[in-house]
């Protein structure tokens, strides 16, 4: 006699529930040899792990497989990370993937979590020692390859964003033998010449291998040592190096990066402009309210009943009532003067006020703001902006002071 039956899905399920609460199954890292690997429309990728006396069903949903570098094929050697456990409406267990790495990638991952921890626990990576952006630098730093979709990047965004910044370009290897020690160097150069109010230091997009010397302990170790605040601009949105956790800022993308660091000028002069008007607003409107308070006080005294007056032992003469006026009047001059000192203060912020009492600006062709007689030579074409309007000249001579 059967004292108990279980139902196909009970079964399933229990045995499910087994799986799923053994640690180890987690999260569990797994190498073998890709076999039936199929994406379908849909992003999820189905495929087999197999080695010599077993085979593995695996399955990697959407969201993970648009994070894979590289497209497996079958025959390729890879390492799986992800948990297993039941299919129940098939009763087979499988690999749920998280990550597929190719042959030897699986070293990184480990050399990488292992210096992760151990930085982490010396604080490197501490969130009270980041320091704070400059709101307008003057001069920004970028370490990284001189070719390649970065540095035109950065170059592009921040020119569009401040014509006048400084850009200082170090270039470096950013992979392969050597490269560590090359952004390592280029940030101490700077810190040590003290040449610009923030480093962007980054690169593209590109393979674990390829973002290698982003990991790596000497480029890790200078980032966190930079007393010039450090924006960490590696790879695209997905990707994620030490120098990430260990810069002040982290930018999805280079681009970002230069948004970052520079100021949008012409948003930031539209500010001071809108600041202006609505202080000028407030005060106006103060004043016309102290002045509606002082003509409702004046008609209510003409309109007290005379008998009333003489009674009020505060109101007896009409010394009283000139007195009350006066100190009214006062009160009203004295809020016009401060919102007059108000209102020039606020002029002698404004940019173009600078321009307004005489001075200019005098830009070469590519917009590079002239500030010394070498930068110029005869014949050469000059822009000076100047308060309502541009004036375009030729150099006809250089004079020394």
């Amino acid at each position: 006699m059967i004292d108990q039956a279980f139902t196909v899905t009970e079964i399933n399920n229990y045995i499910k529930s087994l799986l799923d609460g053994e640690a180890t199954l987690r999260n569990v890292q797994i190498v073998g040899e890709v076999s039936n690997f199929k994406r379908y429309p849909s992003g999820h990728c189905y495929f087999t792990l197999k080695d010599s006396g077993a085979v593995l069903k695996c399955v990697m949903f959407r969201g993970k497989a648009m994070s894979m570098k590289f497209e497996p094929q079958n025959g390729d050697t890879v390492l799986a990370i992800g948990r297993i456990t039941v299919y129940e409406r098939d009763g087979v267990y499988q690999l749920y993937t998280d990550m597929l790495l190719p042959q030897g990638v699986g070293d990184l991952m480990v050399a990488y979590e292992k210096l992760k921890a151990k930085l982490e626990a010396e604080g490197l990576f501490a969130s009270e020692r980041k320091q704070a952006l400059p709101v307008n630098p003057k001069t920004v730093g970028i370490i990284t390859s001189p070719v390649g979709a970065a540095v035109r990047d950065v170059i592009t965004v921040s020119r569009r964003r401040n014509r006048g910044i400084k850009l200082l370009l170090f270039p470096v290897k950013v992979q392969g033998e050597g490269a560590a020690k090359e952004i390592a160097r280029a940030i101490g150069f700077f810190n040590k010449h003290n040449l610009a109010d923030v480093l962007i230091v980054g690169r593209g997009g590109g393979s674990i291998e390829e973002l290698w010397a982003f990991n790596e302990e000497e480029t890790v170790r200078a980032v966190a040592a930079s007393a010039i605040p450090i924006v960490s601009a590696v790879g695209h949105e997905t990707d994620f190096t030490l120098c990430d956790f260990a810069a002040d800022k982290r930018a999805a993308t280079p681009s970002q990066a230069a948004e970052l660091a520079v100021v949008d000028a012409e948003g930031y002069i539209m500010m001071v402009e809108n600041l202006s008007r609505r202080c000028r607003h407030l005060m106006t409107t103060r004043l016309e309210q102290e002045e509606y308070r002082l003509d409702r006080a004046k008609n209510s005294w003409a309109l007290k009943d005379p008998e009333r007056i003489f009674a009020d032992s505060a109101l007896r003469t009409d010394a009283a009532y000139t007195k009350l006026v006066s100190k009214m009047d006062s009160l009203l001059k004295q809020s016009r003067h401060s919102f007059e000192l108000q209102a020039a203060r606020l002029d002698n912020l404004s940019p173009l006020a600078v321009l307004a009492r005489g001075y200019s600006v005098t830009q070469k062709e590519d917009y590079k703001v002239v500030t010394s007689i070498e930068q110029v030579r005869w014949g050469e074409e000059l822009i000076t902006t100047v308060g309502d309007g541009k004036i375009v000249s030729v150099v006809q001579s250089v004079e020394e002071k």
